[in-house]
């Protein structure tokens, strides 16, 4: 694999800046400015893998030059062929050395490693969208304890069925977003309901919302701009019916989010798990306002990024899940539906990788 001129003028250019860093952090002025010091150390921590696979990359094609300086002059034969099977070698190495440069380049989402509000809401289909989508909770709750995840209910909107109008929960842990983020969308299922006489597979909907929990120094919400309501909290068939105002319900005046919370039964706590979930929702609107490059960037991640696109469709008489976005297709429904995710995560992960690479140049 042939690094091109301009990945080189890159690197060149970042290992300057690393070196020019390295002189800096030393530097007095730096260290008694604390603020300047900790973002400098960032940067110099964020450019090192890229600085250090490029050097070894260095050293391997400086080996193989001179592997190929030696076949110029040198007439034994078994040294030839010593020189020829070194260089072999190298090659192979310099090829893998790239791969990592391009790897060790790419951005990072600064959400990663964040904890995540998840919004399940049932679309077309009726009671058997609202089924469908008390399913994709316990999925979801399935892979969160394959990861030893915390899963924290926050408003659960169940109907007389025990479908779900609506879902709001978060999730917990290391590099939740990273794997939850390719969620996000449309999750359509076919199957026979059972109130079906006939036999006929019909096609519903639910939408899924992946949210980074947004942290308190991402979203300050001025106390003036959010409107608090109380209520009783009280669900289908009189489940954690309250006699007490415990449930809260929060509008952020500007943007008209509004955040309900009931499941807890004191007040204080479903404030809070109000509020974590008010920001998530207010930070993630504003990013999608204030930066148009958000959606192209979540539409780069796997060819979509809008929730309004169907993702992937659940067929159950063929035992199948087909995510759309990188058209893969697994047989085995009734274990992905017990959270066994990860085949279809990895392919997304390495979609958006590919993709990436393709611009790194």
């Amino acid at each position: 694999m042939k690094i091109s001129d301009s990945l080189i003028a890159k690197l060149d250019k970042i290992a300057a800046r690393h070196e020019e860093i390295n002189t800096l952090l030393a530097s007095p002025e730096v260290i008694s400015d604390q603020e300047r010091f900790r973002a400098l150390s960032k940067e110099h921590s964020d450019l090192y893998p890229i600085v250090e696979k490029y050097e070894q990359y260095l050293k391997h094609k400086r080996d193989f030059e001179d592997c190929d300086e030696m076949l110029a002059i040198e007439t034994d034969s078994e040294v030839r062929a010593l020189a020829k099977q070194e260089m072999d070698i190298l090659r192979d190495a310099m090829d893998n050395d790239i791969e990592e440069i391009k790897l060790a380049m790419l951005p990072k989402d600064p959400n990663e490693n964040n904890n995540v509000i998840m919004e399940i809401r049932a679309g077309a289909g009726g009671d058997e969208a609202a089924l469908f989508g008390t399913e994709l909770m316990r999925m979801y709750r399935h892979f969160a304890d394959a990861n030893r995840w915390t899963v924290d209910e926050v408003n659960m909107n169940y109907t007389e069925l025990g479908g779900a109008k609506e879902l709001v929960f978060m999730i917990s842990g290391k590099g939740v977003y990273g794997k939850l983020k390719y969620e996000s969308g449309v999750h359509r299922v076919q199957r026979v309901p059972e109130t079906e006489s006939q036999g006929r597979v019909h096609t519903s909907t639910v939408t899924v919302a992946v949210l980074p929990e947004a942290q308190d120094v991402e979203v300050n919400l001025n106390e003036n701009d959010i409107k608090v309501d109380t209520y009783r909290s009280g669900g289908a068939g009189g489940q954690h019916v309250n006699k007490t105002e415990s449930a809260i319900r929060m509008t952020h005046l500007p943007t008209g989010i509004v955040v309900e919370c009931q499941d807890e039964r004191s007040q204080i706590k479903n404030r809070e798990k109000a509020m974590k979930v008010l920001k998530s929702r207010v930070y993630d609107f504003y990013q999608s306002q204030a930066q148009k490059e958000y959606a192209e960037n979540r539409r780069a991640q796997v060819g979509t990024g809008d929730r309004s696109e169907r993702i992937r469709t659940y067929n159950f008489p063929q035992g199948r899940v087909t995510d759309h976005r990188i058209g893969l297709t697994l047989y085995s429904l009734d274990k992905f539906m017990l959270g066994e995710m990860d085949e279809m995560i990895e392919g997304l992960r390495i979609a958006v990788q590919n993709k990436l690479l393709e611009n790194i140049e």
